[in-house]
C-alpha cells in the first residue's frame, strides 16, 4: 500500500539565511526574504510535512505516523513522543549562526527540552566557509563561563575551515555554529531544542537581539569535547558504486553513494530510508511506482516497500539515511 514519498518543503525565515536554496535546487522561496531553512521532512507538532506524490498526496507524514505506522518505521523506533525519529533540513548560511548548544538526553528533561544529536554535511561552501564545533585545547569551564560575560565566548570554540564534501557529526552537549557561506544537508533527532549561548552582537528586523540561554547552555555542553574532527569514513567500491560510510550512531546512520552510473541497483530491503540527492539524478521505482529526484530533493522509502530500485543514466551522489 504504501510507496514512496516525496514532501513539500517547509521554508523558514532566518536573520543569517540567504538565497541560495533557490539558485542550487531550484526551490520556489518567498519573495524578498533571507530563507535558512527548507525543513524536507518533519512530523513537528508545528510543522508537518505534506506528502507531494502519489495515491496519498494532501495527507501529513503525522497522518502516516497515525496510521501506517509499523509498515512506514518497521523496526526503526519512533522519537519518544511517537513521532516520526528523524528531522531533515537544508540549511542556508548566508552568515553565521549563533554559538548554541543541544541538550543530551542525561540532562533534557530537567531542562525542559529535547535532545538532539545531529549531522551536517556540506552540500556546498564558499572558499573561506568554516565550522565552529567543540572547545579549543585548554578551554575550562570558568574561562568559558567569563567569556560569555565579556563577548568574546567565540574564543573558546574549535574552528575548522571545510569544503563541499565535508561531513560532522554532532552529538548532544556539543557546541558548535554553522559558519558563513555553508549550504548542508541536516539530519537530526526529530528536536527543536537550541540553547544560544552567544550570537554575535545581532539585533533582528525589530533592532532587538535574540534571546540566549546561558544557564541552560551551561548545563547541556560537554566541557570535554575538545577540538572534534571531520568525519572521515570507510570508503567500500562494489558494482560501480562507491559507499562512504559518515555515521554509525544508534539514532541514525549515513552513507554517501556515489557513482558515474546507476543500473538497477536494490536497496536494502525491510527497512526505512530516506534518500537525498547532492547532485544529479536518481531515478526510484517500486511497483510501478516512479520518481526522478534531482539536487535537493528527498524521498521517503517505507519499511513495507521491498523491492525498490534505483537507476542513474549520469553521475549522482546521494546520501542514504537510515533511522535506528
Amino acid at each position: 500500500m504504501l510507496y514512496p514519498f516525496t514532501f513539500q518543503p517547509i521554508f523558514k525565515e532566518r536573520i543569517w539565511g540567504g538565497r541560495n536554496l533557490e539558485r542550487l535546487y531550484g526551490k520556489k522561496l518567498p519573495a524578498s526574504i533571507p530563507v535558512g531553512e527548507s525543513w524536507e521532512i518533519s512530523d513537528r507538532p508545528e510543522d508537518e510535512s505534506v506528502i507531494a506524490n502519489g495515491p496519498f498526496a494532501g495527507k501529513s507524514l503525522r497522518w502516516l505516523m497515525e496510521n501506517h505506522r509499523e509498515a512506514l518505521l518497521g523496526s526503526a523506533k519512533p522519537s519518544p513522543s511517537g513521532r516520526f525519529p528523524l528531522l531533515i533540513k537544508i540549511l542556508d548560511a548566508e552568515e553565521r549562526l549563533s554559538l548554541q548548544v543541544h541538550p543530551p538526553a542525561s540532562k533534557a528533561g530537567e531542562l525542559g527540552g529535547e535532545p538532539k544529536t545531529e549531522m551536517w554535511f556540506v552540500a556546498s561552501a564558499t572558499a573561506d566557509a568554516d565550522l565552529f564545533v567543540g572547545l579549543k585545547r585548554g578551554t575550562t569551564r570558568a574561562e568559558f563561563e567569563k567569556r560569555i560575560q565579556d563577548g568574546t565566548v567565540a574564543e573558546c570554540f574549535h574552528q575548522i575551515g571545510v569544503k563541499k564534501g565535508d561531513a560532522m557529526f554532532l552529538p548532544s552537549g556539543r557546541v558548535h555554529a554553522l559558519g558563513a557561506g555553508n549550504v548542508i544537508f541536516e539530519i537530526q533527532q526529530n528536536s527543536d531544542t537550541t540553547y544560544r549561548v552567544f550570537d554575535w552582537n545581532r539585533v533582528d528586523s525589530n533592532g532587538k537581539p535574540r534571546d540566549l540561554h546561558v544557564a541552560k547552555s551551561m548545563a547541556s555542553i560537554d566541557f570535554a569535547d575538545i577540538e572534534p574532527n571531520l568525519v572521515c569514513g570507510n570508503v567500500v567500491e562494489a558494482n560501480g558504486v562507491k559507499t562512504r560510510q559518515l555515521v554509525r550512531d544508534p539514532l541514525f546512520s549515513v552513507d554517501l553513494l556515489e557513482t558515474v552510473a546507476l543500473e538497477k541497483f536494490l536497496l536494502q530491503p525491510s527497512t526505512m530510508q530516506i534518500l537525498a540527492v547532492l547532485d544529479g539524478e536518481l531515478a526510484v521505482e517500486e511497483n510501478g511506482h516512479h520518481l526522478t529526484l534531482s539536487a535537493g530533493q528527498f524521498c521517503l522509502v517505507p519499511a513495507s516497500c521491498r523491492s525498490v530500485f534505483l537507476h542513474a543514466a549520469k553521475p549522482v551522489s546521494f546520501l542514504k539515511i537510515i533511522a535506528g
